[in-house]
């Protein structure tokens, strides 16, 4: 079986964004370069971790290769929506990260969930014992490379979109629905 690999080296646009209202929102990475649109779904934590990852992996570069970033704060920020239509390529189930010292760029890699991660969830039997890790070469990709300052505009967006949800429970730290939710701190009572 073929599998693509949707190339943005840079993308005139890579940003986080969502599809409906929260507590039922879809997660997406979305790049636009090229007169292409690429969106794939992936989870709130992997936007979340992602973020985080990508600030270490900019402060490491620094570190390591005297990279000059740009100041925090200083991006500026694109709180457009995501561009439409909106239609889900693939769902991620992998995240991979580099710094390219020669070009002193940021690689983003976002690879489909593998048939293994699929028949797991579904939890059926896996048959064939996998040492590796790695993801598996057959699969589809969305490969993004970013300029520090992009990554930064990236990193602070992203950040935006997840913390946009619905707000916590002082108590618990779950959600809080409109109606309320069942906090474990209060032994089941509606809060």
């Amino acid at each position: 079986m073929t599998h693509q690999v949707h190339a943005f080296e840079p993308p005139e646009r890579f940003v986080a964004g969502t599809v409906g209202p929260p507590g039922d929102r879809t997660f997406f990475l979305q790049a636009r370069g090229g007169g292409r649109l690429v969106s794939v779904a992936l989870e709130k934590v992997q936007v979340s971790l992602l973020a985080e990852k990508l600030e270490e992996l900019l402060s490491e570069a620094q570190r390591r290769f005297g990279v000059k970033l740009p100041e925090l704060g200083n991006a500026v920020g694109d709180n457009d929506p995501l561009d439409t239509p909106v239609d889900e390529e693939f769902r991620v189930g992998t995240l991979g990260l580099a710094f390219d010292v020669d070009t002193e760029t940021v690689v983003i890699e976002a690879i489909a969930v593998g048939e293994a991660e699929v028949e797991a969830e579904l939890g059926e039997p896996d048959d064939e014992e996998s040492d590796d890790d790695e993801p598996d070469e057959d699969l589809d990709r969305l490969r993004v490379r970013l300029t520090p300052e992009a990554t930064r505009q990236f990193i602070e967006r992203a950040r935006r979109v997840v913390n946009a949800g619905r707000p916590p429970c002082p108590l618990c730290g779950q959600p809080l629905d409109p109606a309320g939710h069942l906090c474990p701190r209060h032994n089941g009572y509606h809060r």
